[in-house]
């Protein structure tokens, strides 16, 4: 009870090594809590073979087990009365800190390093606006603004929005994929509604034929991964399928790892959708494969920059490969054998297009950004600039304001992670709306608050659907699933137009 307990790992990376250590910690403890008394103030933690350093902010001492002999771990051996060696902050992120003389070894392999640059990364080549001078300085928040300012811009909102489709069609469908699962009792009620979506999105996505062989799935803002899953599911018996998820932060309780089926392949691309160049990733630039760009509440600005990557930076580079060996065929044949030659190529041009389709649940306009929003041009042709839109935008939140009550109950378990997440980016927008500078509390009413958020997400919406229309693709904009089940339930979908797809039979 209380002696020094050291125990290495026989080697790096061994789970028994790793076992016996924790179990050692966990015997530490144990003794730690029998002997537990104070001394000065302070708890005795540092005679339980652990660190003799107390940690101020923590008001208890440093959990580490130091070295066989010392008193201190690594990380506060600087106390070490014999020790005279320097220990400093990490230039790199200083909440650690490193021995002086070992910190040119340490930055070699410190784990805040810069990393190097995937193929696929191009800094700021879905960005958007270059023009800094554009953008507008910060503006004062709404809850600031007169009475007579907040009436001129709600009169500018309705008379852009004159003339837009203010009722969506309703497209709420299933997939025989999630049938299973949709009916499983172990799933809870958070689970349930997450479910119905992703058999939503599956079930609009087989309406516009894009469940098929040969394509890539580029879920962006994937998380988990769990709509590339589904996706997955609903083609076990379809070949030459490929999975590109892309997510910037590092993600807990992955499932895209768990496939081991040889027809699919899932690859994970941990990198912000700004830098994202597709015609670089290495499947695709050696397939050649038409792209099916997929999302699940794809927050704000990474819906804008979703689309330019597919429609603009890939688009763009496949169209280009394309041009060339039409050209080619064509030169020393006869006028009507190029003809034909040039008909059939713009006919598999045709049916292989690069982006074979868009299919993103859309979320979150309060975190839209003018820098980066496709619709620039719709808004200016409408009489409005980044000032309107910065408004539009903070207003767009006041359209959920119930969202408060319904994703705060979320199940902080494994199957409902995705929830949860939801659930905190929702919070972050009632702390800066509801709560915070831009309530208006005896100007509009909660139903006026309402429907002015609907209508400035329809607005910048409709900027998205214009931008996707002017560059050859069939859009729209429809209610995916009930309101019940989520308060962001618009779904944007676009295909290739004129599309070659036939209307499905009734």
């Amino acid at each position: 009870m209380g002696t020094d307990v050291w125990v290495r790992p026989r080697r790096r990376g061994s789970n028994e090594g790793a076992e016996m250590l924790q179990e050692a910690a966990v015997r530490l403890a144990s003794d730690c809590e029998e002997e537990e008394e104070e001394e000065g103030g302070l708890p005795a933690g540092n005679r339980c073979g652990r660190c003799a350093y107390f940690v101020e902010r923590k008001k208890r001492f440093c959990k580490m087990i130091p070295a066989l002999g010392r008193r201190f771990c690594g990380e506060h051996g600087q106390q070490e009365e014999e020790n005279d060696r320097k220990r400093i902050p990490c230039p790199l992120d200083p909440k650690h800190t490193v021995y002086e003389d070992q910190l040119q070894k340490h930055l070699k392999k410190c784990n805040s390093r810069e990393k190097p640059k995937p193929v696929y990364f191009v800094q700021d080549i879905n960005a958007g606006l270059k023009d800094v001078a554009e953008i507008p300085e910060k503006q004062v928040p709404i809850s600031s603004l007169s009475k007579e300012e907040l009436e001129n811009l709600i009169t500018k909102l309705k008379k852009a929005s004159n003339g837009l489709e203010l009722h969506l069609k309703e497209q709420i469908l299933s997939h025989q994929a999630l049938q299973e699962a949709l009916n499983d009792p172990k799933n809870g009620e958070s689970a349930f509604k997450h479910l119905k979506q992703q058999a939503s999105i599956l079930g609009n996505m087989e309406k516009l034929h894009l469940l098929g062989p040969g394509r890539c799935f580029v879920e962006f803002g994937a998380g988990r991964g769990k709509l590339s899953h589904w996706v997955d599911v609903a083609l076990q018996n379809v070949e030459n399928v490929q999975f590109l998820l892309v997510e910037r932060a590092t993600t807990r309780f992955k499932v895209d790892g768990k496939h081991k089926r040889g027809d699919s392949i899932f690859e994970r691309l941990q990198v912000d959708i700004q830098h994202l160049c597709l015609n670089k990733v290495p499947i695709l630039e050696k397939k050649k494969l038409s792209v099916v760009g997929i999302g699940k509440h794809l927050c704000g600005a990474a819906t804008d920059l979703a689309l330019r990557c597919l429609v603009e930076s890939y688009t763009t580079f496949c169209d280009g490969e394309n041009e060339e060996p039409a050209r080619k065929r064509s030169r020393n044949d006869k006028t009507e054998v190029a003809s034909n030659n040039s008909a059939d190529n713009d006919s598999n041009k045709d049916d292989c297009k690069p982006v074979a389709g868009i299919v993103i649940a859309l979320c979150c306009h309060h975190k839209c950004d003018w820098k980066h929003y496709v619709g620039r041009e719709f808004f200016k042709s409408v009489g409005l600039g980044p000032v309107e839109f910065h408004y539009f935008q903070r207003m767009s939140s006041w359209a959920t304001s119930g969202m408060r009550e319904t994703t705060t109950k979320a199940s902080t378990s494994e199957e409902s992670e995705d929830q949860t997440n939801d659930a905190k980016e929702h919070e972050q927008t009632f702390s800066k709306t509801e709560s915070g500078s831009d309530t208006l509390h005896g100007i509009l009413t909660v139903e006026e608050r309402k429907e002015i958020g609907c209508l400035c997400k329809l607005l910048i919406d409709h900027g998205r659907i214009e931008y996707l229309r002017q560059r050859g693709y069939k859009a729209a904009l429809q209610y995916y699933t009930e309101s019940a089940v989520s308060l962001e339930n618009v779904l944007l979908t676009a295909v290739p137009s004129p599309s070659l797809i036939p209307e499905p039979t009734t």
